[in-house]
């Protein structure tokens, strides 16, 4: 098993504290793996293996008429005296009221309590009252650049070619555990997606014009990178001889945020200092997600790499937004307590490197600015903007 240290040290961080420990993100993401690390670090740092339950709750073992009520007494059995018990319990959604048995749990029992989930019912917004302040979310990705090279380590590849094959081929484990073509990983990824979309969407929310659903999900795929509005969406399905209404499109871009197939970005008046509500971004969990569904292409790599930068940002623990300096814009800017860092993404320097470096010269602070490039020989110093290759930017610690 190669070791998701990130996340272990994370979890180190909250070990013990009386909060309920929620990672959630994407199915096939590595959630269930990372609660493996987890209970074998555990055992490793002193704690008896008979002092750890663990449960999964999308074994055939349980039916779909489990109550919080069976949940917790199937739990509860398992704690036979008064010592500190570790509950690790996986995919939890799969339970309607579980956040009362973990609140029973948190509270009537000396416990620690892990648990994941892959659809919104992990997500603050649907997490109930018995919850509330009460839990800390860790939200997990698929694998980093960084991850992708201890994966791969015994290839005997340089991190270039590595860096060009985590490009086409993304970062879901499963992927990068296994020697696949193209043709093979863009399989298992659409299967990762129609699983998705099977089951935390079009079931949960009864979509029946699953053709129009796939419509738009297929726009958003295609302007990844780019700003839009649902009217924007209605106004092209309209082209199309299609009709849906604004409120319609807001619902279904709500269903693929939640179930972490795509990550809202909103825009950051840079000016006026506030969050704006319109002419968002969407960014897709995983690259690979839109080569599954329209084939590898050189020209979707520009709006690719912002997808691979936005994601090592939030890695790091940023707040991540779209720059608005008047009628420039910013590709990220990049919030952490009180650190800031601006990041333009340009896949070919020197032809495209003028504007994007002058956009970053028009801010005047004295925060970090960075042009992330593909172009592994441009790496300098412009004014104070550093040009780094993509490579040493996503496995840098620190900016």
């Amino acid at each position: 098993m190669i070791v998701r240290s990130h996340y272990i040290e994370l979890l180190k961080t909250y070990r013990d504290v009386s909060l309920v420990k929620i990672l959630a993100g994407i199915r096939r993401c590595g959630k269930s793996t990372i609660l493996e690390m987890l209970q074998a670090d555990l055992i490793k740092s002193g704690v008896a293996a008979d002092h750890i339950v663990s449960m999964c709750y999308t074994s055939e073992d349980f039916d779909d008429g489990m109550t919080d009520k069976d949940m917790y007494n199937g739990i509860k059995e398992k704690m036979t005296d008064s010592g500190r018990y570790y509950l690790l319990l996986d995919e939890v959604q799969e339970i309607t009221g579980w956040e009362k048995a973990v609140n029973s749990l948190l509270e009537n029992a000396n416990t620690d309590i892990y648990v994941t989930g892959s659809n919104s019912r992990l997500m603050a917004g649907e997490i109930s009252t018995y919850l509330t302040g009460r839990y800390i979310s860790i939200p997990v990705f698929t694998l980093s650049f960084s991850e992708y090279m201890e994966f791969k380590k015994s290839d005997g590849r340089t991190s270039r070619e590595l860096l060009n094959e985590y490009i086409r081929m993304g970062g879901f484990p499963i992927v990068a555990l296994g020697n696949f073509d193209e043709g093979a990983a863009y399989q298992i990824v659409e299967g990762i997606y129609n699983s998705v979309i099977t089951s935390d969407i079009t079931r949960r929310h009864n979509i029946t014009n699953f053709a129009l659903f796939n419509r738009i999900v297929k726009y958003v795929v295609e302007n990844v990178g780019k700003t839009f509005s649902a009217n924007a969406i209605v106004k092209f399905l309209k082209s199309e001889g299609r009709s849906l209404s604004v409120e319609s499109v807001y619902n279904y871009l709500e269903w693929l945020e939640k179930a972490f197939v795509i990550y809202r970005c909103q825009r950051y008046d840079l000016q006026g200092k506030s969050v704006l509500k319109t002419q968002e971004k969407f960014y897709l969990a995983d690259a690979s997600m839109k080569y599954c569904m329209m084939g590898f292409n050189q020209k979707s790599v520009a709006a690719m790499l912002e997808n691979i930068i936005y994601f090592e940002l939030r890695r790091k623990g940023y707040e991540v937004y779209i720059g608005k300096n008047e009628t420039k814009e910013i590709d990220f800017v990049a919030v952490r307590r009180d650190e800031r860092i601006y990041v333009q993404a340009c896949r070919n320097l020197p032809e495209e490197s003028d504007r994007e470096v002058a956009n970053l010269l028009e801010l005047k602070d004295h925060y970090p600015k960075y042009v992330v490039t593909l172009d592994e020989l441009a790496a300098g110093n412009i004014n104070g903007v550093k040009i780094i290759y993509l490579a040493d930017f996503l496995l840098r610690d620190e900016y």
